[in-house]
């Protein structure tokens, strides 16, 4: 586990577009080194703040939409099209707008797709497109995504990794059905830990006041299972990407914020 690296801007409206700025720089680095970039894509007001930023941003024509693959870290199960999908959001607030390849945009699936109401049945398939995709270079069932951001709730959950709840203390399955989520809909499909880690780099985001609570707790050396956003980390670099509310609880001994 590497120790975060903590960026703390002045409001979450700088926070979008300076995330965005910096996800197209890596995006736009991995492809230069590796021909193809992929990135694990977070619903929740600061994913989507982010993705409509970096589509207002006249640098996302350096991006070479056509070799990136994209992912995500969770989803709610509900039909396809449903405006409380996360991909639906995440097309509403760039993807319809970009010239990105459709067999790369890879969501998780819907609750009236093939797999029926069986959310169990619809993780497994979307560990199987996982692990499909994953090359010998990945040493694992997932690829080692370039980029994985997730939303940090004012529970600490990331993805659909709800506090105690059986998801967050899988170990050998990359993807879970999870039941029973605190927080609606109570169906959902999330990557677990050991998916998220598989990532080269975690971003996690958090802004507003209702997340500083949060972000304290999961960054004061809070075990995994109770505040599952101190569980998630990247394997070269986990960066926490806050505003100025969500860091105001932070232990300033520890990790000291610089505004930006």
């Amino acid at each position: 586990m590497n120790t975060p690296q903590l960026v703390v801007h002045r409001d979450k409206e700088l926070m979008a577009q300076a995330a965005a700025a910096r996800l197209i720089t890596r995006i736009v680095d991995a492809q230069a080194a590796r021909g193809s970039a992929s990135v694990v894509l977070t619903g929740g007001r600061n994913g989507n703040a982010l993705l409509a930023a970096l589509g207002a941003s006249p640098a996302r024509d350096a991006i070479d939409w056509a070799r990136l693959d994209l992912w995500w870290g969770d989803e709610r199960f509900l039909p396809e099209g449903d405006p409380e999908r996360n991909v639906t959001q995440a097309r509403a607030a760039l993807l319809d707008s970009v010239p990105v390849d459709p067999a790369r945009v890879r969501p998780m699936p819907p609750s009236d797709g093939v797999h029926g109401s069986d959310a169990d049945a619809a993780a497994a398939a979307y560990a199987a497109e996982l692990a499909a995709a994953a090359g010998p270079e990945d040493h694992g069932p997932v690829p080692t995504f370039d980029v994985l951001m997730l939303g940090v709730g004012p529970d600490t959950h990331v993805a659909s990794l709800f506090p105690e709840l059986p998801a967050v203390r899988e170990t050998d399955r990359m993807v879970v059905g999870v039941h029973g989520a605190p927080k609606p809909p109570p169906t959902r499909i999330s990557l677990t830990l050991p998916a998220i880690r598989a990532a080269r780099e975690v971003w996690l985001l958090a802004a507003g006041e209702d997340k500083a609570k949060a972000a304290a707790i999961a960054l004061s050396g809070a075990g995994e299972i109770q505040a599952p956003a101190a569980g998630a980390y990247g394997r070269s670099r986990t960066l926490w990407l806050l505003d100025a509310a969500a860091a105001s609880e932070l232990p300033r001994d520890l990790y000291p914020p610089a505004l930006a």
